[in-house]
Order: structure tokens, then C-alpha cells, then sequence
């Protein structure tokens, strides 16, 4: 057998950059994201969130972002005003459903770890106390619906 090569394209064939949205995710994505009302020009939001991506895959500090990606208080501030109004929850619930509707999702490969492990309450510098004082765990929640269920295994 062969061992693959990489070529640095994306799965078009073409040249692709990484961190970025390829042309199918940006048409998946795009008709999930706010339009542009009255008022002043926003800037791209393909461009913002390829650099969004750049800096949170990269692990760089916002003000390191590269500036084809436009000002990096800009970026910032939309994946802020973004997170705070759950757009990124919205667009990932959106694409769970309808990859599962495409049948692009095999869920007899899904699978959530329910295992625990306590560590010892010095590990973490606790203080000493008595087990029948300590709060117990909140209770997990059932997810009745499998893509909801797998949009929440990404998020939290």
C-alpha cells in the first residue's frame, strides 16, 4: 500500500490555505449569517471568519492575526458580538441537522464518554470536609434528539 501524499489542496484540487472556510462550507454557512440592513458597509464575514479560525486554531493573540484578514479589533469584536448572541450555536445546531438529513453523519461511529473519574480532593487543593456535607453533581440532561445531541457534544 502506498503511503498518501499530502499536496497542500484542498478537496477541489485547488490550492487551499489553512484554517479557511473552503467554497462548500462558505455555502453552507452563508444564508445562517446576519444581512447587512440600512446603514454603514460591514466588512466581509467569509474574511472574518477565516481570520476567527486563523487565531483560534493557531492559538496566536488576536492582535497577531495576519492582516488579510482584515483589522484584528474588527474580528474580535464580531466573534464576540457572535458568541454573546449564540450565532455560532445556531450555524452548528443548523449544519448537525442537515448533514444528518444529507446522511453525511454515521452515527454508529458517535459515541459520548459517560465515564468519570474523581480526583482526590487534595489535587485540586480543596478543603477538607466531610463527603455527606459536598454538594453532589448536577444531573445530566437526556437529549431526545440525536443531532441536538451531537451539536452539544461541540459546544460545551
Amino acid at each position: 500500500m502506498g503511503k498518501t501524499q499530502r499536496t497542500g489542496r484542498g478537496a477541489d484540487g485547488r490550492p487551499g490555505k489553512r484554517y479557511e472556510l473552503s467554497d462548500d462550507g462558505w455555502t453552507r454557512i452563508q444564508p445562517l449569517l446576519p444581512v447587512q440592513r440600512r446603514g454603514g458597509k460591514w466588512a466581509d464575514h467569509r474574511t472574518l471568519l477565516n481570520g476567527m479560525f486563523w487565531v483560534l486554531n493557531s492559538g496566536a493573540q488576536w492582535r497577531d492575526m495576519p492582516e488579510r484578514y482584515g483589522h484584528w479589533e474588527t474580528v474580535y469584536g464580531r466573534y464576540r458580538r457572535w458568541t454573546r448572541e449564540g450565532l455560532f450555536d445556531r450555524i452548528l445546531n443548523a449544519l448537525h441537522v442537515s448533514l444528518d438529513r444529507d446522511g453525511r453523519i454515521d452515527w454508529s461511529v458517535f459515541d459520548v464518554d459517560g465515564s468519570n473519574i474523581r480526583a482526590h480532593r487534595s489535587a485540586a487543593g480543596g478543603a477538607r470536609g466531610s463527603k455527606k456535607t459536598e454538594r453532589t453533581s448536577p444531573p445530566t440532561t437526556p437529549w431526545d434528539d440525536p443531532a441536538e445531541a451531537l451539536a452539544r457534544s461541540f459546544i460545551l
